[in-house]
């Protein structure tokens, strides 16, 4: 789960990060009070929106005073924000964040995440700050800073040291408070990913969080009530939202070929197949293993809101569910939804047989595929079809 910059830096705030003074607005007007209030001799006015990259596309402006921080607000509320980030669609832009500005003398890139690979906790540094941190991997590896940190013993003080030394900084101190209330952010709230870019050294020796991300773990939501209440349904994709709700796992992708499949590793390995065939999906769908009809149906409902979508491939595997229940399914909702794109089906496992039968004799025009390379050739060579 992702929050917005504004709620990000109010729960720094909470672990004795340092961040600049800032307020919430939603209207110019509200802009306009913010900076007074902030009463900084420039302020920023930012677009809140689940995205990077909003000061190249224009969601990010200076102002040197209440009134021009009014204007600002006004350019940019409303506006739809484009970036690499949000895709071609582009993001609402519905509130804004006045902070007061900030004295740079460097500018740094902190993150913390989580190194599954070393079963530990990564904190990942660079003097690059201000850059994405993907462009700094490519084109030059060495200014990046890695410190693996083991959970059971928490962050310790000759690890500060190496961060600090790779970055060149002298304010160890600072950087202990800074690097430490980070680290227990991260812990505490359940955290995936806390990344601050950049992080700011001032004229007058502060570290400051001058942008803030913050990402959760969704499995975790049911004990941080607190953190699970931030989520902002205006920045979600309404189709995942609405799988959220009836127990599917739905993401929406930019192909043209719709999946269902029941279990992530399977659904992950049909994605891949499917560009191995030389085709694009749609999404990624996992079923779950206590599909319904009715779970079945909706999901084909989500699957065909996607106007790219030129064919759906259903892949199952029956285990606790049954690949005659996911059959009726099929069958219920291709007459429900008088689906009109090609639709390829791979059954295996319980009751496979008889769900292939009850797709045969529904007199719909449905190919079987046995194997799961069977299944993406015959899906990608469907939608090359539709789309002829």
């Amino acid at each position: 789960m992702n929050v917005h910059e504004y709620q990000a830096k109010a729960l720094l705030r909470q672990f004795g990060v340092a961040v600049p003074a800032g307020r919430l607005a939603t209207t110019p007007a509200e802009a306009e009070e913010a900076a007074r209030r902030v009463n900084s001799d420039v302020v920023v006015v930012k677009a809140q929106v689940h995205a990077g990259g909003r000061g190249k596309a224009g969601g990010i402006k200076l102002a040197k005073s209440a009134a021009e921080a009014k204007r600002c607000a006004s350019e940019i509320l409303g506006m739809t924000l484009r970036s690499a980030q949000t895709g071609p669609e582009g993001k609402v832009v519905r509130k804004v964040y006045v902070e007061a500005g900030s004295e740079i003398a460097k500018e740094f890139y902190l993150a913390i995440v989580l190194d599954r690979a070393e079963e530990k906790i990564a904190i990942i540094a660079s003097t690059e700050g201000g850059v994405e941190i993907e462009e700094v991997a490519a084109n030059a590896p060495e200014k990046i800073i890695t410190v693996t940190v083991d959970p059971n013993l928490g962050l310790q003080p000759y690890q500060v040291r190496q961060v600090a030394l790779g970055l060149g900084l002298t304010e160890f101190r600072e950087l202990q408070t800074f690097l430490g209330g980070l680290y227990r952010l991260f812990i505490e709230k359940d955290s995936s990913l806390a990344e601050i870019n950049p992080l700011v050294l001032t004229e007058t020796g502060e570290l400051i969080a001058l942008d803030a991300k913050l990402n959760f773990d969704d499995n975790a939501l049911y004990r941080q009530p607190e953190i699970a209440e931030l989520r902002d349904p205006e920045e979600e994709d309404p189709r995942e939202r609405e799988a959220q709700e009836i127990d599917l796992a739905y993401v929406g992708l930019e192909g043209d070929i719709g999946c269902m499949v029941n279990g992530a590793g399977l659904a992950m390995a049909t994605l891949d197949m499917i560009q191995y065939c030389g085709g694009r999906p749609a999404n990624f769908l996992d079923a779950g293993g206590t599909t319904d009809k009715e779970k079945v149906e909706k999901a084909f409902e989500l699957i065909l809101r996607d106007p790219n979508v030129k064919a759906i491939l259903v892949n199952i595997f029956g285990g606790i569910v049954r690949c005659d229940v996911i059959a009726e399914g099929m069958v219920a909702a291709a007459r429900g939804l008088g689906l009109s794109v090609p639709l390829v089906v791979r059954l295996q496992g319980t009751n496979a047989e008889l769900g292939r039968r009850i797709l045969s004799d529904s007199g719909l025009d449905i190919t079987p595929a046995e194997t799961l390379r069977e299944a993406g050739e015959r899906a990608v060579a469907a939608a090359r079809g539709a789309g002829a």
